[in-house]
């Protein structure tokens, strides 16, 4: 009887059975206990994150404008939260954009599948767990990463902005850390669209009758998030600021052109 090994990714490469260590590269990275050797390492992991970056940079650079789908990976297939995946990432697909997802299962698994059906290009961007999560067989290109703070970058500097169905600490993660880099204008232009109101009513709730109440937060970061139950909506949300953003550049590069042919 064939028994089930234990695996995992780390970067590139698949490790299984004994090969599978009790730590992955961001503990180690940020874990400054045990023997001095690992502090001498760090240097070395330099080049490794620096490598993650070219390949991460190297593989989604030619991509068309996309959006990333954040979600649950514990979503079941069956559940109106999955359909509602399936639903947004075919959408999405029909407008021209393509779908970037962590590539895990649950949500973001739905969005892979509903962009590969549309015949959209269908994106995952994994990273290394202590728990393995496969990438999901909907993702047309696939990426692996040990480290979150390069993946999170990916997930930014390669889409228009993020739509959010209902999740856990990872997607809130993920959601605070968007919010928090349009709010600090470290980027622009960037909606943060979040699907089901249902789910995220009470949250919104929360932070108009606390955070803004007790002066946490300013009255125009309230506006920075967009709360709907329609896909259709959340598509215009994202496509309006890609128009605004358009327009920005061109102007941008107008005053530019205006000012180097003055000092002429």
């Amino acid at each position: 009887m064939n028994t089930i090994r234990p695996e995992r990714r780390q970067g590139p490469s698949l490790l299984r059975g004994n090969l599978v260590t009790d730590s992955t590269a961001d503990q180690r990275l940020l874990d400054r206990r045990g023997p001095a050797d690992w502090v001498h390492m760090d240097p070395w992991r330099v080049l490794r994150i620096q490598a993650e970056f070219v390949e991460g940079f190297g593989a989604l650079a030619e991509l068309p404008p996309a959006v990333t789908v954040f979600g649950s990976a514990r979503t079941k297939p069956d559940s109106p939260d999955y359909a509602l995946g399936i639903r947004l990432g075919r959408a999405l697909a029909e407008q021209g954009y393509a779908v970037i997802t962590g590539g895990g299962p649950g949500c973001m698994e739905a969005a892979n599948k509903g962009a590969l059906e549309a015949g959209g290009i269908s994106v995952g961007l994994g990273i290394e767990l202590p728990h393995e999560q496969r990438m999901n067989e909907f993702v047309d290109l696939g990426v692996e990463f040990r480290y979150f703070f390069v993946r999170k970058t990916m997930f930014v500097k390669y889409s228009s902005g993020f739509i959010t169905l209902p999740g856990g600490f990872g997607t809130l993660d993920e959601l605070f850390e968007a919010l928090t880099l349009v709010q600090t204008r470290k980027v622009t232009s960037f909606p943060v669209v979040l699907m089901g109101r249902r789910f995220w009513g009470p949250m919104i709730d929360w932070i108009k009758d606390t955070l803004l109440t007790e002066g946490k937060i300013s009255p125009p970061d309230v506006e920075l998030i967009r709360c709907t139950d329609d896909v259709d909506e959340a598509i215009q949300i994202i496509a309006e600021a890609d128009r605004v953003r358009g327009e920005t550049e061109v102007h941008e590069r107008e005053s530019v052109r205006q000012t180097v042919s003055d000092a002429q």
